[in-house]
């Protein structure tokens, strides 16, 4: 009996040893392969650049088109309920969008 309680006393020992090695090695890894921190002001004036640029481009597209774009994008409606609230056929509203989005990715490029 005193054998049997000495093994399961060390094997016991052992499991716990293992899981705290195992602990160590996650910390000393993680703390070693830290990503480095991002500049918050910076992503942030890229974020508002992008959104000046886009406005920009948005204004350059038919009124119909940014219409349709906005409704869409904006609003969150589908094809389907774009063409309701226009009282256009889908496949029309679907070209606008098409082909506005088109001309402002391409605009958006060139800017």
């Amino acid at each position: 009996m005193s054998w049997l309680m000495t093994i399961t006393h060390h094997r016991a020992v052992d499991r716990v040893r293992s899981q705290q090695a195992s602990a160590d090695r996650e910390f000393r890894w993680g703390t070693a392969n830290q990503f480095p921190g991002h500049d918050v002001v910076a992503e942030t004036v890229a974020d508002r650049m992008e959104a000046q640029a886009l406005i920009r481009c948005l204004r350059e597209l038919s009124p119909l088109q940014r219409e349709a774009i906005s409704l869409a994008y904006l609003d969150c409606l589908t094809y389907r309920e774009v063409a309701a609230h226009l009282s256009k056929p889908a496949a029309t509203v679907k070209s606008r969008i098409r082909d506005g989005l088109k001309q402002l990715r391409t605009r958006m490029d060139e800017a």
